[in-house]
């Protein structure tokens, strides 16, 4: 790898202190969010793979909107409704993983239905396309079948790069790009596997009093299993 990174990708300041990185892998989806006061329906999902970056888009959503995280799980129905009178907003994480049941849909479509008559919007998160959840409510399928539905994939290598750039920059750590490449092409493609190697390898750095070399990276991706 050259002295300069080889890949062109958008590096956009997030609404919650951090920064994401906008590469084709992710760019549907974060246009969607851009314009999110503006969708044509009360509900937006965003689908794919465990480790492709929904929850951080989710928690950038959150940031700019206001919105709240709703846990299906642990919450009552009325402390929805306390919670919609004051936040329009919310996001749902792992929604095809908490609508196992005809009363969890009932639940969920009160939900929405409050929040979509007080105009607020609605964030849903999923590993699997809406049409692999099962939904057994007629009125429920009507509503997300019309809901605008975008996949994003694992992280490609130019997402990977520059996630582990910018990760190890948050630490005010420079680091030789060549060493940078040797880690793309072992790591597992998520953003847990990066923030994870990124941790690891500065504690091993300072821990030996090195800088971050090919030498420590492989010792780290060793102690992953890669």
């Amino acid at each position: 790898m050259s002295n300069q990174l080889p890949f062109e990708f958008d590096h956009r300041p997030s609404f919650d202190g951090n920064d994401y990185l906008v590469t084709n892998t992710n760019k549907e989806a974060v246009l969607w969010l851009d314009k999110w006061s503006s969708w044509y329906s009360s509900c937006c999902i965003i689908y794919g793979p465990s480790g492709c970056g929904k929850s951080h888009l989710g928690n950038v959503f959150m940031s700019m909107s206001n919105a709240v995280s709703a846990n299906l799980d642990h919450r009552c129905l009325e402390e929805y409704d306390k919670s919609i009178n004051i936040n329009y907003n919310i996001v749902v994480d792992d929604i095809d993983e908490k609508l196992k049941t005809l009363a969890d849909e009932k639940n969920f479509l009160h939900i929405y239905n409050n929040l979509t008559f007080r105009g607020g919007k609605i964030l849903l998160l999923a590993c699997k396309a809406p049409v692999h959840w099962g939904l057994k409510l007629a009125d429920l399928r009507s509503r997300i079948k019309a809901s605008p539905a975008i996949g994003i994939g694992v992280p490609d290598d130019e997402l990977i790069c520059a996630i582990l750039i910018k990760l190890f920059s948050d630490r005010q750590i420079r680091i030789d790009l060549r060493v940078v490449e040797y880690i793309v092409k072992r790591i597992e493609r998520s953003f847990s596997s990066a923030q994870k190697f990124v941790e690891k390898a500065d504690h091993a750095a300072l821990a030996q009093n090195r800088k971050i070399s090919l030498g420590i990276a492989r010792e780290v991706l060793n102690d992953m299993g890669f």
